[in-house]
């Protein structure tokens, strides 16, 4: 794990928060799982604006950071959509599903980045703050 995946992760999750997606959570996974160094938990209050999300993270990271996901998972009926880059693994979910499969828990054993640090790693790229 290092400086780049953390800051990756911070700015996927500052554009979630940018287009409001509630409930953000940054779980660095590095030291429990080989899959990737952080997961990003988010969720959308419809699956219209899950879909939203979901595009716009895409577009605003290949603008960014010039990169796409290497996986895409799109749920059809948008209620659970992921993206995978790698390092960072993004979760997009409707409040039923993040409640029915609560991901947080299963990885409780994860450390939390908490919203402070990911804001202050991400302040260049907000569309909001002064």
């Amino acid at each position: 794990m290092d400086n780049k995946s953390e800051k990756l992760a911070s700015v996927a999750a500052r554009i979630l928060d940018d287009n409001k997606a509630q409930d953000i959570v940054i779980l660095n996974v590095s030291n429990v799982s080989s899959l990737s160094d952080y997961f990003i938990i988010a969720t959308g209050s419809s699956t219209t604006h899950i879909r939203a999300l979901t595009e716009t993270l895409r577009k605003k990271i290949k603008d960014i950071y010039k990169r796409l996901p290497i996986g895409v998972e799109v749920e059809k009926q948008n209620r659970w959509n992921l993206l995978d880059y790698g390092e960072i693994v993004v979760h997009i979910m409707h409040s039923v599903e993040r409640e029915n499969y609560k991901i947080e828990k299963f990885w409780s054993h994860a450390l939390v980045l908490d919203r402070e640090v990911w804001e202050e790693n991400s302040k260049e790229y907000s569309l909001y703050e002064t």
